[in-house]
């Protein structure tokens, strides 16, 4: 009962996706993701305090990364029309956007590294992926209830 808890949420927040911003969903998946890596990674409450700021370092430089260079660069690569020079722009761009969060995955488990086991941060990407998963899955169900109503 206690690992549906998470799971259960999680599904409330989708729910309330049409209700609700697109900034108060992304808060709400947020908070179903803590709850879910906390629970999935047994955090002790020392663990969690020295975890959370690391983390959420980590999660606020990847979306830098993605909002600010990789959103551009692939609006432009799926616009096409682009000269050699343009696409030999966008590549470098590319290498050094995937660089970043290369380096920052890096850094991101070298920190942990202090605080958690490596057990721990193996069972973290296992967390991220299986909230990935769901959270896909129930937006996926979403639209398809949304996409019924209307025909």
């Amino acid at each position: 009962m206690k690992k549906l808890i998470p799971i259960v949420l999680l599904l409330f927040s989708i729910s309330s996706f049409a209700q609700g911003g697109r900034k108060e969903m992304q808060e709400k998946i947020k908070a179903q993701k803590v709850a879910f890596i906390t629970e999935k990674l047994s955090l002790t409450a020392e663990e969690a305090q020295q975890f959370w700021p690391i983390y959420n370092a980590f999660e606020a430089k990847v979306e830098k990364i993605k909002s600010e260079d990789l959103r551009t660069i692939k609006m432009k690569m799926r616009k096409g029309d682009v000269s050699d020079n343009e696409a030999d722009e966008l590549l470098e761009k590319l290498i050094n956007a995937e660089d970043e969060m290369h380096a920052a995955k890096q850094k991101l488990v070298s920190d942990l590294k202090k605080v958690i086991s490596a057990e721990k941060i193996i069972r973290l990407k296992a967390a991220e992926d299986q909230f990935n998963k769901i959270l896909l899955e129930r937006l996926r169900e979403f639209r398809e209830k949304r996409g019924n109503r209307r025909n």
